[in-house]
């Protein structure tokens, strides 16, 4: 070799040493501004609070989260479910649901769901508040209304409401006063009370910052300190501590079983007792649940048997108001029957369902964790998983996505048309008692087809106001649906039994000879 041509190898060979000098340096580089992005997942830029409820300082310290917040605005009305810039009525498609909800409020305006950033906005909007009383029970999950719960409740307790004292804790204690004061109270009196708290505090001058009512937002779900996912409705606080101190097998909940291994002492405080996975289904469980939402007694959550379907029910069957009248939800106006109505009972058909059994959350699902920069996030574009099948199912799920989606589609499409069976012997039903009271059947006749017509709705409305269509939880949904055919065709039975008509021409003709 010579001298020329040893230089010009030794030149390439101390480049490429250079150039993978320069390479691992680089690396290095970014490993560490990871490690430091890591350590310090957010900058401060404002200060948040417990009076916090306005979603848009928290943007400037949470940039991503804020954005992905909003597209809720944006997401597509899907064909089981889902979100529309302008929802469709549930009414106009399903005109059988008016039947089924004769004699309340869900008969004059029943529409799609749209994300959390509407959900103010909607129900003030909605005919249900505009055209009927409603309870200001019902802000418990469309408001940042805690803070308003603290402020009533101090007062209550004789304690001056200051912004400072307002913003300062959580003050579990006043909440709760001022949540059950807030139930027996009218929608348009605690509305009135949520635009008079502070949601904020003026960064120049102290003073309190008043910017109206905001719907559910960061501080619903975060501590303003710690950032930690809380519960803070006290609805499911009280209703979580019920479940708790039952004996229903909650397999999926292992916290609540460690509690009661441990002597079921005191309350079960699931904001200390609960593991982190437990918390990303907690959060969603304050308000995506079944309930009693108005002003005859405070806003309940029917857990003190358990979470199944018979559950609640035998739960509502033993209640009575605080007058002492009989518990119920509406009057059907067809029949005068006194009924229940079901919410929207995601979290307790997701514990009945296959993913609740593999530790699977909702967030898992709804808020798939993404990566940003070195900061693994759950994303904050609550939506359907359907949107996002890739981080959303195919995490767990090893099949292509297209198999994923056909899966869930005939999960729903199974589910639609039992809904639509039961629908229609629901309706025959209504006819059928129509018919016997037109013919002159007295109550102690009706009492057990009242019975039954209550069961046949209750289970009827349960998987039709569930918002997954069944895929929480499919066995569980066709059970319950089976179960509202049978009632409804039971209670057919029993009207024909009756023969009115045939001994109302007994009893003319007796009377004729």
């Amino acid at each position: 070799m010579t001298k020329k041509h040893g230089f010009g190898w030794l030149l390439l060979l101390t480049s490429v040493t250079a150039i993978a000098t320069l390479g691992v340096a680089a690396l290095l580089v970014n490993i560490f501004e990871r490690k430091q992005e890591a350590r310090t997942p957010f900058t401060k830029v404002v200060e948040v609070t417990e009076i916090s409820t306005d979603p848009k300082p928290w943007g400037l310290n949470f940039p991503q989260q804020y954005e992905d917040y909003l597209k809720t605005v944006n997401d597509p009305y899907t064909d089981f479910g889902g979100n529309h810039a302008l929802p469709p009525s549930k009414l106009e498609e399903h005109p059988w649901l008016k039947r089924l909800f004769a004699g309340y409020a869900f008969s004059i305006d029943y529409r799609e769901a749209r994300g959390h950033s509407h959900m103010l906005a909607d129900q003030k909007a909605t005919k249900r508040v505009t055209d009927v009383q409603q309870s200001g029970a019902c802000l418990h999950c469309h408001a940042s209304i805690i803070p308003t719960y603290r402020r009533i409740g101090l007062e209550i307790l004789g304690e001056e409401p200051t912004t400072e004292r307002l913003a300062n804790d959580f003050e579990a204690e006043a909440v709760l006063a001022g949540f059950k004061e807030v139930s027996t109270k009218t929608y348009e009196e605690i509305h009135a009370e949520v635009e008079k708290t502070p949601d904020g505090i003026d960064a120049a001058s102290g003073d309190p910052h008043l910017g109206g009512a905001h719907p559910v937002s960061c501080v619903d779900c975060h501590d303003p300190q710690t950032m930690e996912i809380r519960v803070t409705r006290p609805g499911f606080m009280l209703g979580i501590d019920k479940l708790a101190h039952s004996d229903d097998p909650v397999p999926h909940l292992p916290s609540i079983q460690a509690w009661r291994n441990n002597g079921s002492k005191g309350v079960y405080d699931p904001n200390t007792m609960a593991t982190r996975a437990e918390m990303r289904t907690f959060v969603c469980g304050q308000c995506h649940v079944e309930y009693y939402c108005a002003n005859k007694m405070t806003l309940t959550f029917p857990w003190a048997n358990g979470l199944k379907m018979e559950d609640l029910e035998a739960e509502w069957d033993s209640t009575v108001f605080p007058d002492g009248g009989e518990f119920y939800d509406y009057v059907h106006k067809e029949t005068g029957t006194k009924v229940y109505k079901a919410q929207h009972p995601e979290f307790e058909l997701w514990s009945q369902g296959i993913h609740a059994r593999s530790g699977v959350s909702c967030s898992d699902c709804h808020m798939p964790y993404e990566k940003k920069g070195a900061t693994k996030v759950s994303s904050h574009w609550v939506r359907s998983p359907m949107e996002n099948i890739n981080k959303a199912c195919q995490t767990c799920h090893n099949i292509p996505e297209q198999e994923i989606k056909d899966r869930v589609d005939l999960i729903q499409a199974r589910t639609s048309t039992m809904i639509d069976r039961a629908a229609t012997a629901m309706t025959e039903m209504l006819d059928a008692i129509i018919a016997v009271q037109a013919a002159g059947a007295n109550e102690e006749q009706l009492a057990p087809i009242r019975k039954l017509q209550r069961k046949a709705m209750w289970r009827l409305d349960y998987i039709a106001s569930e918002n997954s269509k069944g895929f929480h939880a499919r066995q569980e949904a066709a059970r319950i649906l089976g179960e509202s055919v049978d009632y409804s065709r039971q209670a057919i039975a029993a009207c024909y039994k009756l023969d009115l008509d045939a001994k109302a021409d007994e009893e003319t003709v007796a009377k004729a000879d």
